[in-house]
């Protein structure tokens, strides 16, 4: 799960003069690729039949999308120019603008057109208060932004009549911080993770408890409280949940429920070094006894201060949703792509930029610029599918994550 926060931190290079160029596309619109026509055959000597006058085809609505992205522009002529936050969110910006753009440039070559309409968001609520007050942002048929969380809810709360969809397209932010029937969640929450790791223990691993360790910090509540609800209503109240707070590492109060022949599921939603070195080391000792299984929180898959060797022994499991493929056909054929026409190397912003643009740019083109079938119409892309849910009052809901495990030193998708 990739978590997007309203500071980043800094980047190495500068990439200034590609911003320009991105602001000189305002407004651009995506070419439509036109087949070259072959060469007419040869004249034949025998008559043919006159041909019908083919119909006339009518050419695609254009469907209009406005992105909203913290470019920050107003830092290039300004003394002393970008901070490393904001140099950091112009990176962000423009490397998912130009997965964006690639994605439509693609899908122009199927009879579908576009207007993407770029609008700088500066990274600040005021900015997004004001886009949301735009007549041109109002009106679009696809609103991508605001990035950042706070801005978007200033956004979705300005902006409460257009009934115009909203994609959220790199926050994984809980859609009941919005409260927006129009909103569209693309990275799935922190709740769908949870939930999706529960539903795997029950029919992995049949048990008849589960052990949840916290650390006393109440942001593990966002984990902990779905899971526990899965749990429930999924094994029908079968299960027990037990928690526990650990402090540390000591773990010697659950010995004596622990089974010494079926495993024994421990969920750790901590995200704390100094909490899981010490707690790990401990369910570490006690893995050469009992047989375990620790579910862990989806962002263990980015830090580099847990031992995969480790986490192998404890025979661990996370859930992840953005986890790209670097060896797949289709991820080379992408990275070629967006070398030859940027000259750079794409970035996770990118990728994600270019899944989006491909799925919610095809259902714009088939639907005459409507978003239709968001229930209906699933997608595999580079970083993760997309299989949407509406909630009630929330919006749509992208529920698919995978179930990976640490095996052979790796971490590996469960199939």
């Amino acid at each position: 799960m990739t978590s997007v926060q309203n500071r980043l931190p800094q980047l190495s290079g500068n990439k200034w003069l590609i911003i320009v160029i991105a602001a000189v596309v305002f407004g651009a619109c995506s070419p439509k690729v036109r087949p070259v026509a072959p060469h007419p055959p040869v004249e034949q000597r025998v008559e043919q039949p006159k041909p019908e006058k083919p119909a006339v085809k009518l050419p695609a609505r254009t469907s209009v999308i406005a992105l909203l992205l913290p470019f920050g522009l107003d830092h290039l002529t300004s003394n002393p120019g970008y901070s490393s936050t904001g140099l950091g969110q112009a990176y962000l910006a423009l490397d998912y603008y130009q997965g964006f753009k690639l994605a439509l440039d693609s899908l122009t070559g199927k009879g579908f057109n576009y207007k993407v309409q770029l609008f700088d968001t500066k990274g600040t609520i005021a900015q997004a208060h004001a886009l949301a007050n735009n007549p041109q942002v109002k009106t679009s048929d696809l609103i991508v932004g605001p990035v950042f969380a706070d801005d978007l809810k200033a956004f979705t709360t300005t902006l409460i009549t257009a009934h115009k969809p909203i994609l959220s397209p790199l926050a994984p932010s809980d859609p009941a911080v919005f409260k927006n029937a129009s909103l569209i969640t693309a990275i799935p929450p922190l709740e769908v993770h949870a939930w999706a790791a529960a539903q795997y223990a029950i029919k992995a691993f049949k048990p008849q408890w589960v052990f949840i360790l916290k650390s006393g910090y109440s942001e593990e509540n966002g984990y902990i409280t779905p899971f526990k609800k899965a749990i429930d209503s999924l094994g029908k109240k079968h299960i027990a949940v037990r928690q526990l707070t650990v402090v540390r590492g000591q773990l010697s109060s659950i010995i004596p429920q622990l089974s010494a022949t079926g495993q024994n599921v421990f969920v750790v939603p901590s995200t704390s070094q100094q909490f899981l070195s010490v707690t790990l080391r401990t369910l570490d000792s006690l893995a050469a006894i009992y047989p375990v299984v620790v579910i862990g929180h989806p962002n263990w898959q980015k830090f580099a201060f847990l031992s995969i060797d480790q986490l192998q022994r404890l025979n661990t499991y996370i859930t992840g949703s953005d986890k790209v493929n670097y060896k797949a056909t289709a991820t080379t054929n992408f990275i070629d792509d967006y070398r030859e026409a940027y000259h750079l190397e794409p970035s996770d912003y990118a990728i994600k930029g270019f899944d989006e643009g491909m799925y919610f740019g095809a259902l714009l083109g088939k639907n005459a610029g409507e978003l239709k079938g968001l229930d209906k119409d699933s997608f595999e892309g580079l970083h993760n599918s997309f299989n949407f849910t509406y909630k009630s009052g929330l919006g749509w809901v992208n529920t698919h994550v995978n179930i990976y495990h640490y095996s052979n030193f790796d971490l590996k998708k469960v199939e």
